[in-house]
């Protein structure tokens, strides 16, 4: 077999790069180039803002990395609260300032003071109102002529927690006894209340092993409310609580029950205590409404001298809803309600409440 020898070029022997030696430029070149970087930076100086600015359109929502979208969060936050600082130092100095001549303070707007008007508001000097309190369940108690005597159960096979919670309210509320259900429909246990002189029959309802409803019941006649019961605080899961209480009878505040329902309720509360306090053992029980929503307190005041008085809170705490007022005593087949809770009508506005 014949071999022929092709003729290679010098070019395509080896296809090596040749390192190319930059070009020297002319001094007239790089003074040109120099004026122009100058030119350029001053421009981008131009563009660039002197802070981080944010489009008018900008929400912090709008980012997606869940960690920067929160630290932006709170450096705006933190933004508004130093301006809203300095506008309340300005106004202070500006009143100083003015002295007697400064402008009266502005209220500020809640929902408390912006609350839509209703129509059964109680007027204390109404004549209907009067003879409605002469006339109704609670007319015997106030006219001194009934002493209150409470009886405290739970649903059935109640839990500790629950257990515990009706023994704290027996120590608040005087002349009170737990007993426990055994299982007895409540119309079977109201006709023993009344014929032992009980006055109310409260059962404590829970779920989950945490208490979630009272039902108190007026006897002989009613009426029936039925709360939502949350916030619940026992004694020993209170911060600073004072030593436990005495047997002495307490007093009562009823705070902002203004419309006729309210006033019925605020009259079912007070029917449970005595009326005449003893002022020796210095304890309050405190029932405020609030949008509705009833905050029970228990405290006992402390003369500090002729001019401070502290306060020592004794236990337990919770929070009350009012769910339905029933007439006569307790009935879920046929009782008659004045008045039942509903939510997608009742709570479209929100500054408008019932109690």
């Amino acid at each position: 077999m014949d071999i022929k020898a092709v003729p290679v070029s010098q070019e395509s022997k080896g296809k090596k790069k040749k390192n190319k030696k930059p070009k020297k430029r002319s001094d007239s070149q790089e003074g040109n180039e120099g004026g122009n970087g100058d030119e350029k930076e001053e421009k981008m100086e131009k563009l660039e803002p002197a802070a981080a600015a944010f489009p008018p359109s900008f929400s912090v929502s709008e980012i997606k990395n869940k960690q920067r979208r929160h630290l932006m969060f709170m450096k705006l936050k933190q933004e508004k609260r130093k301006q809203k600082m300095q506008l309340k130092k300005k106004k202070k100095k500006e009143r100083d300032a003015l002295g007697d001549k400064a402008p009266p303070k502005e209220v500020p707007k809640t929902i408390e003071n912006q609350r839509v008007y209703d129509e059964t508001t109680v007027d204390p000097e109404d004549e209907e109102v009067a003879f409605d309190e002469g006339t109704d369940e609670f007319s015997a108690y106030f006219n001194g002529l009934t002493n209150p005597k409470v009886l405290i159960t739970t649903s059935d096979r109640p839990r500790g927690r629950t257990v515990k919670f009706c023994e704290q309210l027996a120590t608040v509320i005087p002349n009170a006894y737990v007993y426990y259900r055994r299982g007895l429909a409540l119309k079977r246990v109201i006709p023993q209340c009344v014929a032992r002189n009980f006055t109310y029959l409260m059962v404590i309802n829970e779920d989950r092993k945490v208490p979630n409803g009272m039902v108190l019941c007026h006897l002989p006649h009613g009426p029936t409310a039925h709360f939502k019961v949350s916030s619940v605080r026992l004694r020993k899961e209170m911060k600073r609580r004072g030593k436990d209480p005495t047997e002495h009878s307490p007093e009562v505040i009823l705070n902002n029950f203004s419309t006729r329902l309210g006033h019925s309720i605020g009259r079912l509360f007070a029917a449970l205590f005595p009326q005449d306090p003893q002022f020796v053992g210095r304890q309050v029980a405190t029932f405020h409404n609030q949008r509705d929503f009833i905050f029970f307190r228990f405290h006992r005041y402390i003369f500090k001298n002729e001019k401070k008085v502290g306060i020592q809170e004794l236990g337990p705490r919770f929070t009350l809803k009012l769910r339905s007022l029933q007439k006569g005593t307790f009935d879920s087949k046929f009782g008659e309600y004045e008045w039942v809770l509903k939510r997608h009508e009742m709570d479209a506005c929100r500054r408008k409440f019932q109690l």
